[in-house]
C-alpha cells in the first residue's frame, strides 16, 4: 500500500480452458485444440494466464485439485517464472499443432515444430523414471510438486507415443467454419467429419440451410 492506495491485483482474463470439450481422442490433441480458427478473425485462445493452463490440465484429469491449488500458489509467487511457462505451453502446442496437421495430409513435417516437439520430449524423459510399487513397477515423475513446468510434460509424451503408432488415415481435422480442431477418428468407417456434430457439425447443416433457402429464394425473384 501506498500514500493509502492499495494496489490492486491484475485481473485474470476469462477463459473456457476449464470446460473445453475433449474430443481430440489423445491428450496432446485435446491440447492443440485449446485455441481454433487459427490465423483468422475468428481465432479463439483459451490459454490467456498460467491459470488457465493449470484450468486444463485439471479438466483434462492430469492433475488433482490439490496439485492444481499448489501450482496456481506458485504461479502466483513467481509470475515471471509463470509467464514463461504459458509461453512454452503454447510453443508446444503449435509445435503439436503443426506437426500433426503435416503428419495427417501425408506432408513431410517442418524441421522447426519437429525439433521443438523434440526439446519437449527430451525434458519429459529427463523427468521421469522407473519405481517399484506394491504391484510391480511403473513410471513416476520426479519433479517438485511447485514445478511449474512439470504440466508439460505428459503433453509431450502423449504426443511423441501418438506419432510413432500413428495412422494418418485416423486423424483429422474438423471442417466446421472457424474451427480446426484435431482428433482421432476412431469410427470403423474413418468417416468423422465434425469435432463435435451436436456443434461444428449442427452449424454446418443450419449454413446450408440457408444457402439453400437464400438461392430458392433467389430463383423466385428472377422468375
Amino acid at each position: 500500500m501506498a500514500n493509502g492506495v492499495g494496489l490492486e491485483a491484475p485481473e485474470i482474463p476469462k477463459s473456457r480452458a476449464g470446460s473445453l470439450h475433449l474430443l481430440g481422442g489423445r491428450l496432446c490433441l485435446n491440447f492443440a485444440n485449446t485455441t481454433s480458427g487459427r490465423g483468422g478473425a475468428r481465432c479463439l485462445e483459451h490459454l490467456l494466464a498460467y491459470n488457465n493452463l493449470v484450468d486444463w490440465c485439471q479438466h483434462a484429469g492430469m492433475l488433482s485439485a490439490a496439485h492444481a491449488s499448489r501450482l496456481r500458489r506458485a504461479a502466483g509467487r513467481r509470475p515471471a517464472d509463470a509467464r514463461r511457462v504459458l509461453d512454452q505451453a503454447k510453443d508446444l502446442r503449435e509445435a503439436i499443432y503443426g506437426v500433426f496437421t503435416a503428419a495427417g495430409c501425408g506432408r513431410r513435417i517442418r524441421p522447426a515444430p519437429l525439433e521443438q516437439l523434440n526439446r519437449a520430449i527430451a525434458d519429459a524423459a529427463a523427468h521421469r523414471q522407473i519405481a517399484q510399487f506394491p504391484r510391480g513397477f511403473d513410471w513416476r515423475w520426479r519433479a517438485a510438486p511447485d514445478d511449474l513446468g512439470s504440466v508439460l510434460r505428459p503433453i509431450a509424451l502423449s504426443a511423441a507415443e501418438l506419432l510413432v503408432n500413428l495412422d494418418r488415415r485416423r486423424l483429422k481435422q474438423c471442417a466446421g467454419q472457424h474451427c480446426g480442431w484435431l482428433f482421432l477418428d476412431e469410427t470403423r468407417s474413418r468417416t468423422r467429419r465434425w469435432c463435435d456434430m451436436r456443434v461444428c457439425g449442427s452449424r454446418a447443416k443450419i449454413r446450408r440451410f440457408r444457402q439453400q433457402r437464400r438461392r430458392r429464394v433467389g430463383s423466385l425473384a428472377k422468375s
